[in-house]
């Protein structure tokens, strides 16, 4: 199934893809539905892109994230790092992202030059934990998925060097994320190690990869993260992205005001942001 926050009669309401149309659930939230399941509400309303709103927005912690975990991109980027080069990792690399950054999946991203002068775009496959876990087997990881969507980790690369080497301050900056459009739960979606991914910026593809690609696959990143630290349902996880980074490119090429970013997967939709100075 597919799972959808939508605008409706002045309120934001969780809903389920079908056909052209919504069914609506009787929870409050995706989150809500996530934790403790929801049943139909009896509402049917026409589907149209323009009612999608972020299918998640309301979290118990900051996003999790997933870095250098394309070996290509960890490539592309050595000596461009700024001072903060190191060998390939071990084990997955981890941050996270502040929530105020969540944006809807045709929502513009705020682009403010004062920020940064660096803004780069980074398409990745994310997913929702469904049940509670720690110290979870590598064999069983999977089983703790309730859904995959998309998103663009809308970065500032020089803030992200700015403070001393944490990742933190240079991927939260409010409401520059996309997410979405749908939840593809983990039964439709099947394997999460065979998932198309791009990014164009205007027309132009600027990342094209598969999820086979991953350094470390999405069962591993699972594992890794619930050693010794509890994920709950509702948790957000981002798998990190693929070689084709502004920040690497010769000549750098960043976000500019304007710009229209579209991350797109054969699986999991599309989302379609302008950049917009505010």
């Amino acid at each position: 199934m597919k799972y959808v926050m939508v605008s409706y009669d002045g309120m934001e309401r969780p809903g389920v893809l079908s056909d052209d149309s919504v069914l609506l659930l009787s929870a409050t939230d995706l989150t809500d539905v996530v934790v403790a399941g929801a049943s139909l509400s009896g509402e049917k309303i026409p589907y149209s892109a323009g009612i999608l709103r972020p299918p998640l927005r309301r979290f118990r912690r900051d996003i999790l994230c997933t870095g250098w975990n394309y070996w290509d991109h960890f490539e592309e980027s050595k000596g461009k790092r700024e001072g903060q080069d190191v060998d390939r990792p071990l084990h997955p690399t981890f941050f996270t992202k502040g929530p105020d950054v969540v944006i809807g999946p045709y929502d513009d991203i705020a682009w403010d030059p004062a920020i940064s002068s660096k803004w780069d775009y980074e398409a990745e496959v994310a997913l929702v934990i469904g049940k509670t876990g720690r110290n979870i087997p590598v064999a069983d990881a999977l089983s703790y998925v309730w859904g995959y969507t998309l998103a663009n980790d809308v970065s500032q690369r020089d803030l992200q060097r700015a403070h001393g080497g944490q990742w933190l301050k240079g991927k939260s900056i409010d409401n520059t994320m996309p997410l979405g459009p749908w939840i593809v739960t983990a039964d439709e979606l099947g394997d999460p190690q065979d998932v198309q991914l791009q990014c164009l910026v205007n027309g132009e593809v600027r990342q094209d990869a598969s999820t086979r690609q991953m350094a470390f696959d999405v069962a591993t990143l699972i594992s890794e993260l619930s050693f010794g630290m509890t994920l709950r349902p509702g948790d957000l996880l981002l798998t990190g992205t693929p070689a084709g980074i502004g920040n690497a490119r010769e000549p750098q090429v960043f976000l500019q005001d304007g710009d229209v970013v579209v991350t797109r997967s054969d699986k999991l939709g599309e989302l379609r942001n302008r950049v917009v100075a505010v």
